[in-house]
């Protein structure tokens, strides 16, 4: 695979500036001599114009849609010989992953694609056969590998300095507000619109969880849990009719008042907090008219009790690895932390125990236990989303896939373990994951790898 970019930087055309574009392109402010927005995608026009702002955005590389620019790269492929960026960054609704990556690879871009990779087996399925055929770099949004304290973590497990790994124990405590707005009132809500909350929320858990213990593979997975507290029936006797925070009289008592100033929008945007999650409920600044005006007709501003939601607030999955070493994640809702996950490792030597900002490890050996506390650089996922576009960044300019310590089949590999807990969830069963895999790629090619 040959370099992308010259001795110039890589430039970046991005699909979708909402939260998860903005929190890659950031990078391209830090390091203008490694990366560079040439191009951007995005239909709400103040979101746009914020994005093409601050990255210096010609108007013709503005676009409303993506569709739009892959018209427009189209021609300048067909005239000139040449794609408008090196790789395209995509961070559009879970649902459109496949259609856009098969789009872009096939005209010869990089893809870095925001996870979940996608909300369905054949569409994942499709990525994969679109990338392989183009030969492109493929960086996958899941950030948890990337961040300086699951990278130190890696070192250690890689080094074998602790013996064999023969046990995982990792929790996602989500956060009650987080999962209120994003899960119960947000875009991901509802399966229909997206995909199961395991798959939306915690594809990059059991990915990391996976590439731990990697060479071995996932045998057999098993998975409990379900809906538990954001239904009607939960709703509080002294909310009445109300269907509204702004105009219910049990507002200052619920955990999940969208104006309270421990919560998440009105009241901190009034202290002056516009950041996440504020700023994603509106199109471009999130002030205080903006802000109300949401709460009073958006989905933001619903009861969470009257809410259209039905994604699963609590969820456990145990998996099984060739090697007969075992995994148990936990993602769940009710928690003060906000996804700051807890992890065990467990080795035949010793073990590490970790918060996701600092970790200790154990050595059974000596006796020895040493807290570790990797560098904080900044950025979401503990530094993660910037490793993640700098590791991507650096595979396209030299063409090297494997910087980015995975390529677009292991992605695939650890979906498919996500696709497998949520069956064994829904039918109550222990699902062999291979024999899993090898279904669902029989049945993509028997439907005609619709």
């Amino acid at each position: 695979m040959k370099p992308s970019a010259g001795s110039g930087p890589v430039t970046l055309a991005i699909m979708g500036c909402g939260q998860r574009g903005r929190a890659y392109a950031v990078y391209a402010q830090q390091h203008p001599e490694r990366c560079k927005i040439v191009a951007v995608a995005e239909p709400r026009p103040k979101t746009r114009a914020r994005m093409v702002q601050e990255h210096t955005v010609d108007s013709s590389l503005t676009f409303k849609s993506w569709q739009a620019f892959h018209a427009a790269s189209e021609e300048t492929i067909v005239t000139i010989g040449r794609r408008l960026a090196d790789a395209v960054l995509i961070a559009v609704q879970d649902h459109m992953h496949a259609e856009l990556v098969e789009a872009f690879a096939a005209q010869g871009y990089h893809i870095l694609c925001e996870k979940p990779m996608a909300t369905s087996i054949p569409h994942c399925l499709r990525i994969e056969e679109s990338i392989k055929k183009a030969g492109v770099i493929f960086g996958m949004g899941h950030v948890l590998r990337y961040s300086p304290y699951s990278q130190a973590i890696t070192e250690i497990v890689r080094s074998g300095q602790l013996g064999d790994l023969v046990n995982v124990v990792h929790i996602e405590p989500i956060g009650h507000t987080h999962f209120a707005h994003s899960y119960v009132r947000g875009n991901w809500a509802r399966e229909m619109d997206s995909s199961f909350s395991l798959m939306t929320k915690s594809c990059h858990d059991i990915d990391i969880i996976c590439s731990w213990l990697s060479p071995e593979k996932p045998e057999r997975v098993s998975s409990f849990g379900g809906l538990r507290h954001f239904r009607k029936e939960a709703k509080p006797t002294t909310a009445g009719d109300s269907t509204r925070c702004l105009s219910c009289p049990a507002e200052r008592s619920c955990p999940y008042s969208a104006k309270k100033s421990n919560v998440v929008y009105l009241e901190p945007v009034q202290a002056g907090k516009t950041g996440w999650p504020a700023a994603v409920i509106v199109d471009g600044i999130a002030d205080i008219e903006n802000v109300t005006d949401a709460l009073h007709s958006g989905p933001y501003g619903q009861c969470v009790y009257e809410s259209r939601n039905d994604v699963c607030d609590n969820q456990v999955v145990n998996i099984q690895f060739s090697s007969g070493a075992t995994a148990s994640f936990t993602m769940v809702a009710y928690t003060l932390l906000q996804c700051e996950r807890q992890t065990r490792l467990h080795f035949t030597h010793g073990e590490i125990v970790g918060d996701m900002t600092d970790f200790t490890v154990t050595d059974f050996r000596t006796g020895a236990t040493e807290k570790r506390s990797p560098m904080r650089e900044g950025g979401g996922h503990g530094g993660g989303d910037l490793g993640l576009i700098r590791a991507f960044t650096e595979a396209v300019r030299t063409g090297r896939q494997e910087l980015l310590g995975t390529d677009v089949t292991e992605v695939l590999s650890s979906h498919l373990t996500v696709f497998a807990a949520e069956e064994s969830r829904r039918k109550g069963v222990t699902v062999d994951c291979g024999q899993f895999e090898r279904k669902a790629r029989e049945g993509w090619l028997l439907t005609g790898k619709q």
